[in-house]
């Protein structure tokens, strides 16, 4: 079973959630603002994401870190528990296929190619 990862009310997300449901792909979603996200997730993405991509440097969240923390999401450690403090770093969605296949992002294209 398709299982995203996001945030309900980014734009983002409300793209994917209207895309799939036009294409009638049941998915069920997890919203790491109210559910949380777990390291051993995190771990398993990171074997198939980079953690560069992984991590957003362009939101709101990530410019209001300090210098510290911004210069050790390099570190795979440190950007987990930082991800897991702040989850709104992670760029959304994260599609986990089912099947050992992950996606991040959004890319219509290369998503139904994928689906």
């Amino acid at each position: 079973m398709l299982t995203i990862y996001g945030i309900k009310n980014c734009d983002t997300m409300q793209k994917a959630f209207k895309w799939l449901d036009a294409k009638k792909i049941k998915y069920e979603f997890h919203d790491y603002k109210e559910k949380g996200i777990d390291k051993a997730h995190l771990e398993l993405w990171l074997k198939h994401l980079q953690l560069d991509k992984l991590v957003n440097i362009k939101s709101t969240t990530y410019r209001g870190l300090t210098e510290k923390e911004k210069a050790s999401v390099s570190d795979k450690a440190k950007a987990i528990k930082l991800m897991m403090e702040h989850n709104s770093l992670i760029k959304r969605p994260v599609w986990d296929f089912g099947n050992g296949q992950f996606f991040l992002g959004w890319d219509e294209k290369a998503l139904a190619e994928l689906l």
